[in-house]
């Protein structure tokens, strides 16, 4: 079975839905509600036999890339400082099929916010290589 990463961005989902403040400016319950939401979707996945791992970030960040042969490491806060498209987490997941990646992609996405409406936010979904790319 293909693995697939599924992606959660902080970006927030298509407008109306955009305009979700920060989680750490929610209410306590909104918090409690959208942590117990992701904690279920990942007892699904057990229970079906299609979990593999999930895990959320901080939106701290650093990228970093090779300085050179005799040079440090060259780090940034970002490639893009104008962008804030953080990854907020994934789940990592052993399915049958693309379609099904989409469907717990879809599921993931309608976790509740701010007064328990879903955020409809983006979620990236990408398969697993399971060898190296296939030449032309």
């Amino acid at each position: 079975m293909p693995k697939y990463l599924l992606l959660k961005h902080y970006r927030g989902g298509p407008e109306p839905h955009r305009r979700v403040p920060p989680m750490d400016q929610w209410a306590p319950e909104d918090v409690e509600a959208h942590m117990a939401f992701l904690s279920h979707v990942g007892e699904l996945l057990e229970k079906n036999g299609e979990f593999v791992d999930a895990q959320a970030l901080t939106p701290e960040r650093t990228w970093v890339r090779y300085g050179g042969p005799d040079a440090a490491p060259v780090t940034s806060d970002g490639p893009l400082p104008e962008t804030s498209d953080l990854v907020a987490g994934w789940y990592l997941i052993d399915v049958e099929s693309h379609e099904r990646a989409v469907e717990v992609a879809a599921y993931v996405s309608s976790e509740p916010g701010p007064g328990g409406t879903p955020l409809y936010e983006w979620i990236d979904i990408r398969e697993v290589m399971s060898g190296a790319p296939a030449g032309d």
